[in-house]
């Protein structure tokens, strides 16, 4: 593994935020280890096909990167923000039931925070519901 390689896994495995690649960026940059930001895709896509990081894909932001330990996520559909979640494994059950060979799962639960519920987000379904009535 390269030496940016390594700083880049060591930034992930460190920040308990899921960063973006231009966030990872910045952070480099702060720690006078200074990459071009190609690098620093290049070096993301290696540590993901490599499996020791997670891409997390939430439609309308860029991807984040996160740590392998397993462990579930809170997605917010307002704002994007995600949050951690320990939830049982599934890892057996979904295994039983789809009856192929599974590398791993990546569950993503919507929500609406409450910061965006403060600031008068309603979730789909009282909108929905609201707007039936």
């Amino acid at each position: 593994m390269t030496k940016n390689a390594r700083a880049i896994l060591e930034i992930i495995r460190h920040s308990s935020a899921h960063l973006t690649a231009e966030q990872i960026y910045l952070l480099l940059k702060e720690q006078n280890r200074a990459m071009a930001q190609a690098t620093v895709y290049n070096n993301l896509s290696y540590l993901y096909s490599q499996g020791l990081i997670r891409k997390l894909s939430v439609e309308g932001y860029p991807d984040r990167y996160d740590n392998i330990v397993r462990h579930d996520h809170l997605v917010c559909r307002k704002c994007g923000r995600l949050s951690d979640i320990l939830l049982e494994d599934l890892t057996e059950k979904l295994q039983h039931q789809i009856g192929v060979p599974m590398l791993s799962y990546d569950l993503k639960i919507s929500y609406i925070c409450d910061e965006c519920l403060k600031n008068g987000a309603v979730p789909a379904e009282r909108k929905e519901h609201h707007e039936n009535t």
